[in-house]
C-alpha cells in the first residue's frame, strides 16, 4: 500500500505526493523536520508539514530569489541570506563572480545538517570558501548589522513559528540599515491566491521603507497554488531598468535575462494587491 504526504495548504485545499520512504524525521528546537523520498519530486524537505524544497523543482525558487536582485545591483560584493539552510540560494549567489562573501544565517542548524546529507545537489556549495555559515537568529543578525551588505535575501518559511518576525515592518527597517547606501533586499512573500492580505501588507510596509518597491512572480509547482511572489526593496536601482550589458551568462534552468523583466508583469489581481 502506497504512503502519501499531504500538505494542507488551507482548511479546504492541499497538495499530495507519493512517498517511497521517510529518510529522517526529528523535532528540532524550532520545528518539525522531515526528509522524504518521493516518487515525483525526488527528496523533499518538509518543515512543520509544509514543503520547503524538492530536488525536482527547487531551481525555480532559488534562481528567482537570487538572480533578480543580484543582476539588479551593478556590483554585489557582500551578500546576506537569512534562512535558506538548504543552501540553494547560496549555490546561486556564488555563480556571480563579483560576490566576494556570502553570509548564511540560519536559525535551525539541523536544516543545514540534513540538507547536506539528503540534498547534496542543493546544499553542496555551503562549504565554499566564500561562504560564512552562521547558525543564528536572522532577525538579531540584521539588528546588529549596519551599512554592511550590498544585497540581502530573506529565504524564510511561511510567517509561522521562527519566521514570524521576518514579516514585520521593523524587520524591513532593520534591513534598510544593514544595507549599504545603494543596497537591495528581496523576500519570498507567499502566494496571492491564499495569502493576499500578507502580500498587501508586506508591500505597504516595504514601500514605507524603500524608495523602489517591486513585486515579481515565478511558477513553483510544489508551493501553495504554484504562483509565488517575491517582494524587492531597493534604495537606488530599479530592477526593470537594467542596462543589457549588466547581464552575464550564468548556468540556470529557469531564470533568463528576458524572464527577469517579464516576471515583473503581474496578473491584474496580483497587481491590485501591490497598489
Amino acid at each position: 500500500m502506497s504512503t502519501w504526504f499531504t500538505e494542507k495548504q488551507t482548511d479546504n485545499f492541499g497538495i499530495t505526493a507519493k512517498v517511497n520512504r521517510s529518510l529522517h524525521k526529528e523535532k528540532t528546537d524550532f520545528q518539525e523536520l522531515e526528509m522524504l523520498e518521493t516518487e515525483e519530486w525526488g527528496n523533499m524537505l518538509v518543515l512543520d508539514d509544509m514543503v520547503m524544497t524538492t530536488e525536482k523543482d527547487e531551481f525555480v525558487y532559488h534562481e528567482m530569489l537570487s538572480h533578480v536582485p543580484l543582476f539588479t545591483h551593478p556590483s554585489p560584493k557582500k551578500v546576506l541570506v537569512v534562512g535558506g539552510g538548504d543552501g540553494g540560494v547560496i549555490r546561486e549567489v556564488l555563480k556571480h563572480e563579483s560576490v566576494e562573501k556570502a553570509v548564511l544565517v540560519e536559525i535551525d542548524g539541523k536544516v543545514i545538517e540534513y540538507s547536506k546529507q539528503y540534498l547534496p545537489s542543493i546544499a553542496g556549495t555551503l562549504d565554499d570558501p566564500r561562504v560564512d555559515v552562521q547558525v543564528d537568529d536572522g532577525f538579531m543578525h540584521i539588528a546588529k548589522s549596519e551599512r554592511e551588505y550590498d544585497v540581502i535575501m530573506v529565504d524564510s518559511t511561511e510567517p509561522v513559528g521562527p519566521a514570524v518576525n521576518l514579516f514585520t515592518k521593523g524587520f524591513y527597517e532593520g534591513i534598510s540599515k544593514a544595507l549599504k547606501e545603494d543596497g537591495i533586499f528581496v523576500a519570498q512573500t507567499d502566494n496571492p491566491w491564499f495569502k493576499a492580505d500578507l502580500i498587501r501588507q508586506v508591500c505597504a510596509d516595504v514601500k514605507e521603507t524603500f524608495p523602489i518597491t517591486k513585486v515579481y512572480t515565478a511558477n513553483i509547482p510544489t508551493y501553495p497554488s504554484g504562483l509565488w511572489t517575491f517582494t524587492m526593496g531597493s534604495k537606488i536601482y530599479d530592477p526593470q531598468q537594467i542596462p543589457a550589458e549588466r547581464f552575464t551568462d550564468i548556468n540556470t534552468k529557469y531564470y533568463t535575462n528576458e524572464l527577469h523583466g517579464a516576471s515583473f508583469v503581474l496578473p491584474k489581481f496580483v497587481k491590485e494587491l501591490t497598489e
